[in-house]
């Protein structure tokens, strides 16, 4: 795995650092989708040491031949299965200590895991939990308001947690502004978002997993990719699987990661 610019094929504003403004027109149709969405029927301080997984390997899944393996997160306080073909991030560059950053090695798909302070009230519902995906998002886009489009939004279980903290994921895509790219030929047409957000209230704690899927021309095929008619392709399909693998195998080790309950 060759040392190269991980943030590569991603909008500006997926790499920078959070801090964007509140009270745009993004947060209020971001809370206008999830209070939609939740009114249906219900259907620093890290070690760094790594510990030996103990969990199955995920067969493939949909069908693919993708391989995974049990991949233990900062410091084997989190355990989950992960694509054979990614690495950690942090051989090559320093990370947040709050983060986990894993890339493709022959593309530019990254998987961020991010342990962030709550945001919102007390409590799990339309408005509190709705509210917290906004704002969370909003952190990664920033002030792209316009050039982000949210397609789907779900209720996300994660199958192996004894408890079952409320869990949502959000389908969105970002496209960069007419004449406002990095200038590099790695500039993605389209880059798709996969978030799930985890909400761990007792430990005041929200955990985001964020998939970014940039679609850079000449690396997918544009025929097979038509959100408006349910055409993922290839990438973005990709990128749903891994995180149904995330959702399947995910499980917490130790709870001192998130500090006193």
């Amino acid at each position: 795995f060759e040392s190269r610019d991980v943030t590569a094929g991603l909008p500006e504003s997926l790499a920078r650092p959070h801090g964007a403004s509140r009270g745009s027109p993004l947060e209020h149709r971001l809370v206008a989708l999830t209070n939609e969405f939740f009114q249906r029927p219900a259907s620093s301080r890290f070690p760094p040491r790594r510990t030996n997984c103990k969990l199955p390997p995920v067969t493939p899944k949909y069908g693919s031949k993708m391989p995974y393996r049990c991949t233990p997160l900062y410091g084997g306080a989190l355990v989950c299965d992960l694509p054979d073909n990614f690495a950690d991030v942090s051989k090559l560059r320093q990370v947040p200590d709050n983060q986990e950053v894993w890339i493709d090695k022959d593309g530019f798909t990254s998987i961020i895991f991010d342990i962030t302070e709550r945001v919102g009230g007390p409590g799990s519902g339309p408005e509190i939990d709705g509210r917290a995906m906004t704002m969370h998002l909003e952190d990664m886009v920033g002030t792209d308001i316009d050039s982000v489009k949210i397609w789907n939004t779900a209720e996300t279980e994660f199958t192996r947690l004894e408890f079952k903290p409320p869990a949502y994921t959000l389908i969105a895509t970002q496209t960069p502004k007419v004449g406002h790219s990095r200038g590099q030929s790695s500039a993605p047409d389209f880059t798709a978002i996969i978030m799930t957000l985890l909400r761990l209230e007792q430990y005041k704690t929200d955990i985001l997993i964020t998939i970014n899927v940039p679609h850079i021309k000449g690396e997918y095929d544009e025929g097979d990719v038509d959100l408006e008619l349910g055409k993922q392709g290839k990438l973005m399909g990709n990128a749903v699987e891994y995180s149904a693998s995330i959702w399947e195998s995910l499980k917490i080790k130790d709870f001192s990661l998130f500090g006193e309950p």
